[in-house]
């Protein structure tokens, strides 16, 4: 929002600023009002002035010492001065006025058409410095979100690499493995091996592309009305993994009743585990996840929670964003690469949902809670089983 373009008026009679104040009277300008020339210089340092008019006769300080005084401080050196005068014209006293920085000067009685002319003039100057100023703000705003952004793609291309080559090592140490004699249980392993990575590069492969479909505005959803407890707990099954591996303790809270939602079941699904493995991931071995369906009114809330390393105050507003890691917590993020949360922020708002972070802060915690509108005239009180089977 751009500020009101600022005058200031000085004048010891308070009627003369009024008359000046009225005469002036525009949208987008502001005439501050002083009368000596002491509080006109406690304006000038508080704000950015366009235009100074200045009684010449005043007491204790006239309009050519208050323009010294103005021409000898930074702030105020450049406002450009108009001086209002009862005297004749005085050549003597306008040159001195002039070499005090006057622009110009208006003579009592004033004429209303002359004075706004004059005052438009520095009007419009004041307010194309602004949006100048405003255009240089923002333009530097987007030349330091272009830096974060290519440092952003930086950090990902490391991580991914890195994310990458593991599992293209391991693959091809086993190939090296297989052509050698083993055992059937040796070959088994080898195989189960494989298997963990290629289905790991295809989940890293499939979030980057959905992150380039989101992008292009190409991922579709399979609208379909569904209870929402059967592709939460689809999530559950697919996240096991990752709390098994870890050790944790796994919560779960679901309604007996069904949770109706019209959605794609699958996305849903996918954001859901998401939050569960990102909470399993930065948990440290042995802690507690938490997964919880509530209802009220009008949304479902789906709350994972979890006692690990807590997200710093700093980084709350930015977690969504895409390849947004906490600093200290890459030696945790094994397998991730800083796209997920983005997924599940976009797949709840293409759903006409939202999803949310509270945490107290490093090691605290934290809980992600994503919210989605409810099925209209569609809640029914069944058990558990039917809900899931009528999905």
């Amino acid at each position: 929002m751009i500020e009101p373009v600022y005058f200031v008026a000085v004048d010891d009679h308070l009627p003369n600023l009024v008359a000046l104040e009225a005469l002036l009277q525009r949208e987008g300008l502001k005439v501050l009002k002083a009368s000596s020339g002491d509080e006109a210089l406690e304006l000038l340092l508080r704000y950015d002035v366009a235009l100074a008019l200045l009684d010449v006769q005043m007491p204790d300080m006239d309009g050519f010492e208050l323009a010294e005084l103005m021409r000898g401080r930074e702030k105020s050196r450049a406002v450009p001065i108009i001086f209002v005068t009862a005297e004749s014209s005085n050549p003597q006293r306008r040159f001195q006025g002039y070499g005090a920085g006057a622009v110009d000067f208006i003579h009592k009685p004033i004429e209303p058409e002359i004075l706004r002319s004059k005052a438009n003039v520095f009007f419009e100057l004041g307010r194309q410095r602004q949006e100048i100023a405003q255009q240089r703000d923002d333009l530097a705003a987007a030349g330091r979100a272009l830096q974060e952004a290519d440092s952003a793609k930086d950090r990902f291309l490391t991580i991914l690499g890195h994310e990458l080559r593991n599992p293209v090592a391991s693959i091809s140490s086993a190939i090296v493995l297989l052509r050698r004699p083993r055992s059937a249980e040796q070959v088994d392993e080898i195989y189960q091996q494989m298997d963990r990575m290629s289905s790991h590069l295809g989940r890293l492969i499939e979030d980057l592309l959905d992150v380039s479909r989101i992008k292009e505005g190409k991922l579709a959803l399979q609208i379909e009305r569904a209870d929402l407890r059967a592709p939460l707990l689809l999530a559950i099954e697919g996240a096991s993994h990752a709390i098994a591996a870890a050790g944790h303790a796994l919560r779960v809270d679901l309604p007996n009743e069904n949770v109706w939602i019209d959605g794609d079941t699958t996305r849903i699904a996918q954001a859901s585990a998401n939050l569960i493995v990102n909470a399993a991931r930065y948990t440290p071995s042995g802690g507690e996840i938490g997964v919880a369906l509530t209802i009220d009114e009008a949304a479902a809330h789906v709350t994972v929670t979890d006692n690990g390393l807590g997200i710093p105050p700093e980084m709350l507003d930015k977690i969504f964003e895409v390849f947004a890691q906490v600093d200290g917590h890459k030696g945790q993020s094994a397998g991730g690469i800083g796209i997920g949360l983005s997924l599940v922020k976009h797949i709840c708002e293409l759903h006409g949902g939202t999803v949310s972070v509270k945490s107290a802060g490093s090691g605290k915690g934290s809980s992600f809670t994503i919210r989605l509108p409810l099925a209209s005239n569609a809640r029914e009180d069944l058990p558990l089983d039917k809900g899931v089977a009528a999905c």
